[in-house]
């Protein structure tokens, strides 16, 4: 899973650290060629009959001593410390570089630039001893940067389930052919495994097959489906699902929603009376993490238009870009939840932002 910027963000923190150590040599040398001449003129100073003290004013004194003999000192001791200071240009290329590997892996550029400044600031005048340190520094600060840009809005999922008035009706919103249906489908199970009741509600009432096609996981999965025939009332739909969880006891309403438009009434005007019908307690995007830039765009237009509370990207595991994964939270203020990571319907994975980062930043094979 998102091995192709895995392995960017390796090449970065290796040349960073390639930077370095060619700096730490070249201190190393300059710091034998200084401690030389400080021996060199502590001799010097000891071999010289002492003179008496003459005067000088301050303009002749200050020079001496931050060129002279203090001078020399100071920096020779710094040295002696195996001490380097990484400068903007030790990492202005690697920053580059890292630039095009992000853009290149889909993530958005507002993202992109975001990460970048989070990085040099971190970096630039930092400390450290010569080399032996640099990929750890490296590494915090790409885990600092990586950890801004895709834990925005986290909550947990689990306790606000929990702690909603029940029947908690969830709304699954995307275009279609992205796995929404089979999404809600792993939901069912996920809140199965968790104590929670669960009935589903076709509301893409304008697609042929739709009702076949979730029938099917319902079926699979013994719970109940709510339709209505092709062409119906979405909100409609949603209404009777909650209805019926109601007198029956069921925890929550898993709704499905259309993904393009079909008649002359808008999508989002279909969000929006479903809003109104059935007050959801969530409303969840659903798009493949392996369509990059295309599902950040369309992340930005569905909370626009139906405020959403949190993503699932499904095909994750087939994703080795991650452009998505890093970028749609960012651009829309709302966390991802959720990661589908194959076919079946245990395969939907609870995403953590650490957990994440470790995969991209970790040396062990995913």
């Amino acid at each position: 899973m998102f091995d192709s910027l895995k392995d960017k963000l390796s090449g970065f923190r290796e040349d960073v650290e390639e930077t370095t150590e060619e700096k730490a040599e070249e201190a190393a040398e300059e710091a034998e060629e200084v401690e030389e001449v400080a021996a060199v003129e502590d001799e010097t100073a000891e071999s010289e009959p002492a003179e008496e003290p003459v005067e000088a004013d301050a303009s002749e004194t200050e020079p001496e001593e931050s060129g002279g003999r203090g001078g020399f000192t100071q920096k020779a001791r710094s040295f002696a410390r195996g001490e380097i200071v990484i400068e903007e240009q030790d990492v202005e290329d690697p920053l580059w570089e890292l630039e095009m590997a992000l853009l290149e892996s889909d993530v958005e550029m507002s993202v992109a630039q975001e990460m970048l400044e989070d990085i040099r600031n971190d970096l630039v005048g930092a400390t450290r001893k010569f080399s032996a340190e640099t990929g750890d520094v490296v590494e915090a600060a790409l885990r600092d940067a990586l950890l801004s840009v895709i834990s925005v809005g986290q909550f947990d999922f689990d306790r606000r389930v929990a702690e909603a008035d029940k029947p908690l009706v969830i709304i699954f919103t995307g275009v279609n052919g992205v796995g929404k249906t089979t999404s809600i489908a792993k939901m069912a199970r996920y809140l199965e495994e968790h104590g929670y009741s669960s009935v589903m509600a076709n509301g893409d009432t304008y697609r042929a097959g739709a009702n076949e096609q979730i029938q099917v996981h319902a079926e699979s999965l013994d719970k109940k489906l709510i339709a209505h025939e092709q062409g119906g009332d979405p909100a409609a739909v949603i209404y009777d699902a909650v209805e019926y969880a109601d007198a029956h006891d069921i925890d929550v309403v898993l709704g499905d929603t259309a993904g393009r438009l079909h008649t002359s009434e808008g999508l989002m005007d279909q969000l929006a009376k479903i809003g109104r019908v059935v007050d959801p307690g969530m409303t969840l995007f659903v798009d493949e993490a392996v369509a990059g830039q295309d599902a950040v765009q369309r992340a930005k237009e569905f909370d626009d238009a139906a405020e959403i509370d949190g993503s699932i990207l499904t095909k994750a595991d087939a994703d080795s870009k991650g452009g998505a994964a890093i970028s749609i939270a960012h651009v829309t203020g709302k966390p991802i939840l959720f990661l589908g990571v194959g076919q079946e319907y245990d395969d939907l994975e609870r995403f953590d932002p650490d957990t994440l980062v470790e995969r991209l930043l970790g040396d062990e094979a995913e």
